[in-house]
């Protein structure tokens, strides 16, 4: 185990990193979670109803982002 300081470790050492692959499917099953949450609110849960909105954008930019460069390579 190394001795440095957790800010000074390489990313590349814990060996956790996702693959683009990966990430695309995660975003889209949380894409999908989202998708029923925001399908079971009520009217009365507006505020709500635009947090999920606002989260499902940034998931749908996120993952066609990720699908966009995998394009390009």
């Amino acid at each position: 185990m190394s001795r440095r300081p957790e800010s000074e470790r390489s990313d590349w050492t814990d060996l956790d990193l996702l693959t683009r692959e990966e990430a695309h499917g995660r975003l889209l099953a949380e894409i999908a979670e989202t998708d029923v949450r925001l399908a079971g609110l009520d009217a009365s849960d507006e505020a709500e109803r635009e947090l999920l909105g606002s989260r499902l954008r940034a998931l749908r930019e996120a993952a066609e982002d990720l699908t966009d460069h995998a394009r390009k390579d």
